[in-house]
């Protein structure tokens, strides 16, 4: 039995958690999410939690009984409190700007890079650090992953953007001939 899947979800006041045929909509202050039900697991709420079962015991059945209880928390979650990723811009002149929904970053090309935030997600900049803000988790990493993507920190120097927690593995440059 999954040690995950058999922790009930709490629902904290505010929250409303509803079951459909193919999907659990949880409504919150923070906005509402949704998230697809699998056929090898059953739902049920009471108690102010919802609480997952494994319709039976297949392999499928056992890999989804986690994996739908993290996403439903996840939610949960989202929807009360909000996820947020920072990413740090390392490099000499490198910058970072929010206006609205757009982010422009000068990260040593010839030209600023300018990024379009998805509808629901927010962004703000405290000197070099950008902090990307959102209800959903899978959708506060991905953004966070593309502005990485746009200049990834190199090892020599560890310019480039970077998540706040990462450590950049460096490496010892040329050494000269003696």
């Amino acid at each position: 039995m999954s040690r995950i899947g058999k922790n009930p979800v709490p629902v904290p006041k505010g929250v409303e958690v509803r079951v459909h045929k193919d999907m659990i909509e949880v409504k919150g202050p923070k906005g509402e999410l949704s998230t697809p039900i699998h056929a090898k697991i059953s739902y049920e709420i009471k108690d102010d939690a919802v609480h997952l079962q494994r319709v039976d015991d297949t392999r499928i059945g056992r890999e989804q009984f986690g994996l739908r209880r993290t996403l439903l928390a996840n939610s949960v979650h989202g929807v009360t409190e909000g996820f947020q990723k920072v990413l740090e811009v390392i490099g000499v002149g490198y910058k970072v700007a929010v206006d609205g929904s757009k982010i422009t970053l000068n990260v040593g090309f010839s030209h600023p890079v300018e990024y379009l935030l998805p509808q629901g997600m927010s962004a703000k900049v405290e000197g070099n650090k950008l902090t990307i803000q959102g209800i959903s988790k899978e959708q506060v990493g991905e953004v966070a992953a593309q502005i990485r993507r746009f200049r990834p920190p190199e090892p020599f120097k560890g310019k480039g953007i970077k998540y706040a927690d990462e450590t950049i593995r460096r490496k010892a440059g040329k050494t000269g001939k003696k």
